[in-house]
């Protein structure tokens, strides 16, 4: 058990039998009135996102998660293949699980998988990762007032926006939470 004056960011709780990874919090105190803490809660199981209030001070019960360091191995046609890092066992998980983070898992990339009584519950991918361009266009120079983009295909198969100037093989810095384009990778 934990207070809401202890939430942060990443921390899992258990509401009604559910497991919710807290997004976002903020302790509001207002001029009148009793001090509350605003958060953003996601359904670990479905994705859902949703905003809660709790008064300031209130128990909430916090879930047992232990991260795992891991390192993607391979996708076998159906599954996701992980290697535990510290002994060794493999674990498969669905694709389901792993969601859209396959479109920034490259084989032998290291990631952090969270276990709740020794089910699977979601990846955390690092906040960035180099991908390289595997298919994009030739980037037309016109009358444009500020710098154009294009699609681009990177090695995972995902399709991201990059500038006009950049080509096939290129490497480049891709947000793993929004899959936005951050930069080129200086060789």
């Amino acid at each position: 058990m934990a207070t809401t004056n202890d939430l942060k960011n990443g921390m899992v709780l258990k509401i009604e039998n559910q497991l919710w990874q807290v997004l976002e919090f903020l302790h509001v105190k207002p001029g009148k009135g009793p001090a509350f803490v605003r958060t953003k809660l996601k359904n670990v199981t479905s994705g859902k996102i949703i905003d809660k209030t709790f008064n300031a001070g209130t128990k909430v019960e916090t879930a047992n998660v232990d991260r795992r360091d891991m390192e993607y191995l391979y996708n076998d046609g159906t599954d996701y293949v992980f290697m535990d890092l510290e002994d060794y066992d493999q674990v498969s998980l669905a694709p389901e699980l792993v969601g859209d983070s396959a479109n920034f898992m490259l084989e032998n990339q290291k990631v952090q998988v969270a276990f709740h009584d020794g089910a699977a519950l979601y990846i955390e991918l690092p906040p960035s990762v180099e991908l390289a361009i595997t298919h994009t266009e030739p980037g037309l120079q016109g009358d444009r007032s500020t710098g154009g983009s294009k699609p681009a295909t990177v090695e995972t198969g995902y399709e991201i926006q990059v500038p006009l100037f950049l080509e096939e093989g290129t490497k480049v810095k891709v947000d793993t939470r929004s899959g936005e384009y951050l930069g080129r990778v200086k060789e």
